[in-house]
């Protein structure tokens, strides 16, 4: 990958983390049910856990989405700590919480884990293997 499709993903990497960001700041909102709320490791959180922790991590995502499209060298340890949040946020939440009966979950939860995964350590890996782009 050049330098140029490099930065090209990396800020479409940004603006996925600004989507993602914007979800958890809404998170104490709670306006697709109580299965809304921020889960931090493993555990979906409620009352002032969730109205507090769910905007802290979109702040996080909103400085780290700026850290990438600015091509700033913080962003590389902010990424490849929130690539292993969610990798260990990923393993207790399926640990932790039975999952429902029917296909349906089990391929949502899949595709779930795939995209996060994928977001998040994709960027991390692309920042790192292009860590002379940063400032």
């Amino acid at each position: 990958m050049t330098a140029e499709e490099a930065k090209r993903t990396l800020r479409v990497f940004a603006l996925a983390f600004v989507l993602v960001a914007i979800s958890n700041v809404l998170k104490p909102l709670q306006l697709g049910g109580e299965q809304t709320g921020f889960v931090f490791f493993g555990q979906r959180l409620s009352g002032t856990a969730n109205l507090i922790t769910g905007p802290l991590f979109g702040l996080y995502l909103l400085v780290y989405a700026w850290g990438i499209w600015h091509l700033k060298r913080f962003a590389l340890p902010l990424g490849h700590a929130y690539a292993t949040y969610v990798v260990l946020n990923l393993i207790l939440f399926y640990a932790n919480n039975p999952m429902p009966p029917g296909i349906g979950y089990r391929i949502f939860s899949f595709v779930y884990a795939f995209v996060a995964l994928g977001v998040a350590g994709g960027a991390a890996v692309l920042l790192t293997r292009h860590k002379e782009l940063l400032t």
